[in-house]
């Protein structure tokens, strides 16, 4: 045989052999770690969703009552704002309503009397007519008696003039009537002004008082205080950061996966977690984003291989009660591996089947952690 065939097939002999002893971790490269070709993997970070916990209104910062690192339950109380201003305020508001509910009061004793001067006016009014009647009447008579001679001219002059006064006198009683009454229409639009005012002055008092409960700043869900970044003393404005909190309920990883793995994930597959800081934990997760863009591209995109490249942004959210039982454990920004079924109908290996700290049991030590150590 020639030498330099035999050096050849020694070079071929030596080639396989590499690839066969190096083969596992090629294999691991192409398929993310995983035998199974239907689960991908990469690699990403513990997040959570963060809350900025803001002051409402400007003012002094009076109170914080929790510090870095203290997990708070909804509706706890975190901090509280100086309300020596509100307090002056809403004493004042209070006052100016106990005046608009006198004046509503004084309003109706208004109409009252108003209504009594109408009545007044109308008894007036039936009474001059009674007087108008008489003297018509007599008038008539007195006409009656001139004309067939048997009365005195005088008689019915007087008589003649009582009628007009009576007429007279009748129109003024009416007049006063409709003065009583427009009177009266005006009382009764001061109730309603009143009313207005009490009304007003009342939404005052609940503005007021809405504030000064808005002034101690309560947790609206369980979380962790990461961030202290006001302190008691300090002047802040509406709507300034006083905590930033992690919404410990809200929990998940993110991690990036190429177009044909990204594209074969769907929303709600079952989604495995391994951490670094406790590998021997296989956390369940389920999908809950896939980015509808590829997050990072090439400068360009023209051939198959470079459209294969783009990464998709990708979320695995742990379940909220699995992060309940293990509260004091989770933490974020903690690397690991994210696993994802491809393939629904796949079964997930041994090595990724979930396994976490049982209810009740004991939890890990320090360093062995859910979802990263104390």
């Amino acid at each position: 045989m020639p030498r330099k065939l035999l050096l050849v097939l020694i070079v071929a002999a030596l080639l396989v052999g590499v690839g066969y002893s190096y083969w596992p971790k090629i294999k691991a490269m192409v398929t993310g770690g995983n035998e199974n070709a239907a689960i991908a993997s990469s690699n990403g970070r513990i997040e959570a969703v963060e809350i900025d916990i803001a002051s409402k209104t400007a003012g002094r910062l009076q109170e914080v009552y929790v510090r870095e690192g203290d997990y708070v339950a909804a509706g706890e109380k975190l901090a509280k704002m100086d309300t020596a201003s509100l307090a002056a305020q809403l004493r004042e508001a209070q006052a100016q309503l106990r005046s608009a509910e006198i004046g509503i009061e004084t309003a109706n004793s208004q109409v009252t009397q108003r209504q009594a001067e109408k009545e007044a006016a109308e008894a007036t009014v039936a009474q001059q007519e009674a007087t108008l009647e008489g003297a018509e009447k007599r008038l008539t008579r007195s006409q009656t008696l001139q004309e067939r001679g048997t009365g005195s001219v005088q008689q019915y002059d007087d008589d003649k003039a009582a009628y007009e006064g009576a007429k007279a006198a009748l129109a003024a009683a009416k007049a006063k009537v409709a003065a009583a009454d427009a009177a009266l229409g005006y009382a009764r639009s001061g109730v309603v002004k009143a009313e207005a005012q009490v009304d007003a002055m009342r939404a005052t008092v609940e503005r007021i008082k809405t504030d000064l409960d808005d002034s101690t700043l309560t947790s609206p869900r369980m979380g962790r205080v990461q961030y202290r970044i006001a302190e008691p003393g300090e002047v802040v404005n509406a709507g300034s950061a006083i905590l930033n909190l992690v919404d410990l309920s809200d929990v998940y990883m993110t991690f990036f996966l190429p177009t044909l793995q990204a594209g074969r994930v769907a929303l709600g597959a079952e989604a495995r977690i391994v951490l670094d800081a406790a590998p021997q934990y296989v956390i369940p997760a389920t999908i809950s984003y896939v980015a509808d863009v590829a997050q990072f591209t090439p400068k360009t995109v023209e051939t198959v291989e470079e459209r294969q490249k783009l990464m998709f942004r990708i979320k695995a959210q742990i379940p909220a009660e699995l992060l309940k039982e293990h509260i004091r454990y989770v933490k974020t920004g903690l690397p690991g591996m994210a696993y994802v079924k491809t393939d629904g109908s796949a079964d997930w290996p041994d090595d990724l089947k979930v396994n976490v700290p049982k209810k009740g049991a004991p939890e890990p030590e320090p360093g062995g952690a859910l979802t990263g150590a104390e």
